[in-house]
């Protein structure tokens, strides 16, 4: 794995997961994997000091799982056409805020799974004044 010091066995895991949270057609399967490897760069940036990937168990798969699933779902077509008009010409597609909350959902998910092996919360303060 590139640069992040993960091994490919448990890149492998957690492929097999996201496959099958999001079922990745032929044409996604190189994006799914690359946002796998990436969401278990960043989960394993974000755990304490003292934790491994292996002391959390099936948290750390499943949370990455997650991650990579929601970055595939928004790349996915925005829905399907709820109105076509031919005067004019006008499209009107469905469903694509129903699939940024779902990849929100997952996004939340992901987080509550690794929270207990987190150090940080991703936040901090930048040049606030006393």
């Amino acid at each position: 794995m590139a640069g992040g010091g993960g091994d490919g066995k448990l890149l492998e895991q957690i492929m097999r997961l996201a496959s099958a949270i999001v079922q990745p057609s032929e044409a996604e399967l190189p994006l799914l994997e690359a946002l796998c490897t990436a969401a278990e760069e960043e989960i394993r940036r974000r755990l304490r000091e003292e934790i491994t990937p292996e002391d959390c168990g099936d948290a750390f798969l499943c949370a990455s799982a997650l991650l990579a699933a929601a970055g595939l779902l928004p790349c996915r077509s925005g829905g399907d056409v709820e109105q076509f008009t031919v005067g004019d010409v006008s499209v009107r597609t469905g469903g694509g805020g129903q699939v940024c909350q779902a990849a929100a959902a997952m996004r939340q998910q992901s987080a509550s799974l690794m929270a207990p092996y987190w150090g940080d919360s991703a936040f901090a303060f930048q040049g606030v004044r006393g």
